[in-house]
């Protein structure tokens, strides 16, 4: 088995999202929860990477703003967004429940990207390194009456394109290419692979 760490590092996880932190506990480390509490607006000219990486960035770097003890020195910050991209066009999550409708309206029988982008930061250098991945979607062709009562669970009201993978949105889903959990909401291998540079190996 490879090591870990010497001192076995704690991830601060800059999110709310249950998913997430459902998913972030798959790495079997400490793992501390400390939603970002940020603004996600962005500029209307950046790319789909350059606002999940730019959010990602930000929301991470808030967060380091509130560890002030000293025993967060070797934390190492994880801060992630998600969007939904049709035809070029920018979806995040809906303002209310006719938002939530029209999205799935353009989203339903299309095939569309997800993209989500991961930022770490390790508290006691500010050394950050963030990336992201993209997972195609294809989503079945929906009737009015099926998005109208998907819309009435609740389920999409606080999710990227209306709609969640892993819930009772997977009923909606005709196939996708890529990673899973990307479109969950966070991309656990890339995470790894990100956590490599911070000298911690997994698994």
């Amino acid at each position: 088995m490879q090591p870990v760490t010497p001192h076995l590092s704690k991830l601060v996880l800059a999110s709310a999202s249950p998913r997430r932190q459902e998913l972030i506990s798959l790495l079997g480390l400490p793992v501390r929860i400390l939603p970002s509490e940020v603004s996600e607006e962005t500029p209307d000219q950046w790319s789909p990477v350059e606002i999940v990486e730019g959010l990602a960035l930000r929301k991470a770097l808030a967060v380091k703003e509130k560890l002030t003890d000293s025993s967060d020195e070797s934390s190492i910050i994880v801060g992630s967004d998600t969007i939904v991209v049709l035809n070029g066009k920018v979806m995040g999550k809906p303002t209310n429940e006719q938002d939530a409708g029209h999205m799935l309206e353009q989203l339903s029988g299309q095939t569309h990207e997800v993209f989500t982008g991961v930022s770490c930061i390790r508290v006691s250098d500010e050394k950050a390194v963030t990336s992201h991945r993209v997972t195609k979607v294809t989503m079945r062709k929906l009737s009015t009456d099926q998005i109208a009562r998907y819309v009435a669970t609740g389920e999409p009201m606080d999710k990227a394109g209306a709609y969640g993978i892993q819930e009772i949105g997977s009923l909606l889903i005709e196939s996708i290419e890529g990673d899973y959990f990307n479109v969950v909401g966070l991309p656990v291998s890339l995470l790894a692979v990100l956590l490599e540079q911070f000298d911690i190996t997994l698994p």
